[in-house]
């Protein structure tokens, strides 16, 4: 499988922030409080989910399903971030490398996944709401998230593989803060552009398949909300997707610029800045924008925190 048998190189190292050294101290702060708020944010939904009686239904379900992933992605990125901008020790060893990636890729990819399976549960709850709790049984909806996690790891271990089996002959800074697939391969020798090539369309590919499902529950979606007769109704109907409708927005969209943007030499500061926005924005938007847009789920936040430390208020 993977290790130093293939390569010449044992460690990388991560350059990261460095090139920033005036600024590391501002980010991490910065990142150490987004990171926090990602944390107590999706662990909040959770605890409400899992306290409010209300929300045991599919949608919610599938909402801390995804808590739970994006708790994972960033657990496998952040933290070493953070240690870096502190340290002027940037060494990661191979396996550890290899390890991130594939941790950082499962993640992301069940985090896609889920998106994808709530849209479908939108369209089945508007579209089809009489055959709902058939459609949408325990079972089925067990079988929809272990799906989602499994494609995942499929998918995280399908590109550490293909990545970490290239040979590493020499230079091993990596310019970026994690092991992400265009660096490491620029440090690759040999041929590898049927690798690269390869592992950039799998990856494309499986974003846009989701995206694409999405697109066409929602294309469903509106055109059922738009036969409602009422105006109260068609609002009603939408208000239960407007908070995923949001987060999908905010997930392809940083996705699209970090896979979809063109790789030039002079761009690694600008790689990195923008990896950001994927690695620790994303999920730091995730847990707002369910909390605010959604009113069923903030109203029982509310119930849920005031219940427990200021019951006189009820």
């Amino acid at each position: 499988m993977l290790g130093p048998n293939h390569t010449s190189v044992s460690e990388f190292i991560l350059i990261g922030f460095s090139t920033f050294p005036h600024l590391q101290l501002m980010f991490f702060v910065l990142f150490l409080l987004m990171y926090l708020f990602t944390l107590l944010g999706n662990l909040l939904i959770m605890m409400t989910i899992r306290n409010e009686r209300s929300l045991h239904t599919p949608m919610y379900f599938f909402l801390c399903a995804l808590s739970i992933s994006e708790i994972f992605y960033t657990f496998a990125i952040i933290p070493r971030l953070l240690t870096d901008l502190l340290s002027t020790h940037h060494a990661i060893s191979f396996l550890g490398c290899a390890n991130q990636m594939f941790f950082s890729f499962t993640f992301g990819f069940t985090h896609s996944f889920l998106l994808t399976v709530m849209g479908y549960d939108r369209y089945v709850a508007i579209c089809h709401p009489l055959r709902y709790n058939v459609l949408m049984s325990s079972r089925g909806c067990t079988w929809l998230v272990a799906s989602s996690w499994l494609g995942g790891m499929v998918m995280g271990l399908v590109v550490t593989l293909a990545i970490f089996h290239l040979y590493f002959c020499g230079p091993n800074e990596i310019h970026h803060f994690a092991c992400h697939v265009p660096p490491l391969v620029k440090l690759a020798c040999g041929d590898i552009w049927a690798v690269a090539m390869g592992v950039g369309m799998v990856c494309i590919t499986a974003l846009l398949g989701c995206f694409l499902l999405i697109l066409i529950s929602y294309a469903f979606i509106v055109a059922t909300i738009l036969r409602i007769p009422s105006a109260e109704g068609r609002h009603k109907a939408f208000s239960t997707c407007a908070s995923h409708l949001t987060v999908v927005v905010v997930h392809y969209g940083f996705a699209s610029v970090i896979y979809l943007k063109p790789k030039t030499p002079e761009s690694l500061e600008g790689d990195t800045l923008m990896g950001i926005t994927y690695t620790i924005l994303t999920p730091f938007l995730s847990p707002i924008i369910f909390s605010l847009r959604n009113k069923e789920l903030k109203n029982a936040i509310n119930k849920v925190f005031f219940s427990n430390f200021c019951p006189q208020k009820l």
